[in-house]
């Protein structure tokens, strides 16, 4: 059944847009044709962003700083159950989701997928936001220049995302913590 539904959902959504387009006398195909011209300004608008954020977080890997702050926060991390692998996905998810599923897929094939920091990764790739992705995308596209505080609330979600994260994890997947 959901099968059959998730086949024909997509036409049926297309036929229904016509069709009330029609019955309304709207100009369907030109509507659709405005709608696309302006999307595509909205990606020329937005590239310097995705150009910044890329190379800032190519730099910051390639540097090797990632695996400094690694080496230097592994003892209080190991206090918290939280793996040093696990470190890296932290970092980069509130600057870019391809970045950060890059680094998953890293750690879920050295370690594999019943690794804990595999769990806790997945976790918190799902329960956080590329927030400065969405801040400087999004908020650039509609040129939105101040976002200090969408800022520090984004933040502070995916902090809080991370910390729900860790606590879930711990519980659920080490025996000797739940």
């Amino acid at each position: 059944m959901i099968d059959m539904l998730s086949l024909y959902a997509l036409p049926f959504i297309i036929l229904v847009i016509l069709t009330v387009g029609l019955v309304k006398k709207v100009p369907v195909y030109e509507e659709f044709t405005e709608g696309a011209k302006d999307g595509f300004h909205v990606a020329v608008n937005i590239i310097p962003y995705l150009v910044a954020i890329i190379v800032g977080i190519s730099m910051f890997r390639a540097s090797g700083a990632m695996d400094s702050i690694a080496a230097v926060l592994a003892p209080m991390l190991s206090k918290l159950n939280i793996p040093v692998d696990a470190l890296p996905v932290m970092i980069t998810r509130s600057l870019s989701g391809s970045a950060t599923l890059g680094l998953f897929t890293e750690i879920a094939q050295k370690l594999g997928p019943n690794a804990y920091a595999t769990k806790l990764c997945a976790v918190i790739v799902g329960s956080s936001e590329t927030t400065f992705y969405v801040l400087s995308v999004y908020f650039g596209a509609v040129g939105i220049k101040k976002f200090r505080y969408a800022l520090l609330v984004g933040l502070l979600a995916d902090f809080i995302g991370i910390i729900a994260a860790v606590l879930v994890c711990s519980w659920i997947f080490l025996p000797n913590i739940g």
